[in-house]
């Protein structure tokens, strides 16, 4: 979909007349947040989405009609339908491999000559 097109252009919230290729966007604003310092402390950021940044008094109506906000919901309910992890780590059969080192019977031994540099 138009959405997801790397290329489209979208336009800035912070300079109306600044118009962005959705790949460059989040540079974008994190450069145009410094150079725009009065305009980026009257935005709020969105929760769901970090590229939304709308006015501050209009926050709370953002977060409600936001898109963004379906799939942060939709993740919340696939995780709760998972396994708890304790129960994926107690069937675990795995062990770790035996390990051939000793390093107190090398370092008695002493047999390699130590490394000198030059």
């Amino acid at each position: 979909s138009d959405t997801l097109d790397p290329e489209r252009l979208i336009q800035c919230p912070l300079v109306k007349h600044h118009r962005i290729r959705a790949r460059r966007f989040p540079y974008h604003l994190v450069k145009c947040k410094e150079s725009n310092p009065e305009i980026a402390k009257k935005l709020a950021t969105c929760p769901f989405n970090a590229r939304h940044l709308v006015p501050q008094a209009d926050l709370s109506d953002h977060i409600t009609k936001c898109n963004d906000k379906a799939f942060m919901e939709q993740d919340v309910v696939s995780r709760s339908c998972e396994p708890p992890k304790e129960q994926l780590n107690n069937g675990s059969t795995w062990q770790a491999p035996p390990c051939d080192e000793d390093w107190e019977t090398e370092l008695l031994e002493g047999s390699e000559s130590p490394f000198v540099w030059g």
